[in-house]
């Protein structure tokens, strides 16, 4: 063989030996899309409306329970005077505000139980009569104004339960002016509250 055959033999072995070893090249990566054109002159977004407000329902008011029935004390003193069961002028306006203008705050009355009570001065007897009385006397004054008779009932407790007491005086009608408040009538009603 020729030198200079031998020569181009050994350079192309040279140069495939080179392109062999040479890593894979990676293709090329594509081209990026071209950006759209603008739009011209787009109109802009209408921002939409609220919403309506929802109208929230509101809860019903859980209704009332029934009012129980209550018992009211109503205590009118110094109705009568000493040795008395007639009221006096005086006494029916006290029973008005005290009583009768309470009894319209009640819708439903189930009972009225009027106590009479005296002082301690005369006999245990006498003093339990007189009390009765006295508590008859606002009965019928109750009646008087509306009040149903059936259910108005009365009891005398005479001078068993004073609410004061006071000390023997030597002077008669000092000791009867402080006495005063234990002639008393106590008005007890049971009814349902409006």
């Amino acid at each position: 063989m020729k030198p200079h055959r031998l020569v181009l033999i050994a350079a192309a072995l040279a140069f495939i030996g080179a392109c062999a070893t040479e890593p894979e090249k990676p293709a090329p990566a594509p081209a990026p899309a071209p950006a759209p054109a603008p739009a011209a002159a787009a109109p802009k977004p209408v921002p939409a409306p609220p919403p309506a407000p929802v109208a929230v329902a509101k809860p019903e008011p859980k209704p009332e329970p029934p009012k129980k029935p209550a018992v009211v004390n109503l205590a009118s003193t110094e109705l009568f005077e000493f040795n008395k069961a007639v009221l006096t002028q005086d006494a029916r306006a006290k029973l008005d505000s005290e009583v009768v203008a309470k009894l319209r705050d009640l819708k439903d009355v189930r009972y009225i139980i009027v106590n009479g009570h005296a002082d301690r001065l005369g006999s245990a007897q006498y003093n339990q009569r007189l009390s009765e009385k006295r508590a008859d006397e606002v009965r019928a004054y109750l009646v008087s104004k509306g009040v149903d008779a059936a259910k108005v009932e009365t009891l005398g407790f005479g001078k068993t339960l004073p609410v004061k007491s006071c000390p023997d005086q030597k002077e008669r009608k000092g000791l009867i002016e402080c006495l005063s408040p234990n002639r008393r009538v106590v008005v007890e009603v049971q009814g349902t509250p409006r």
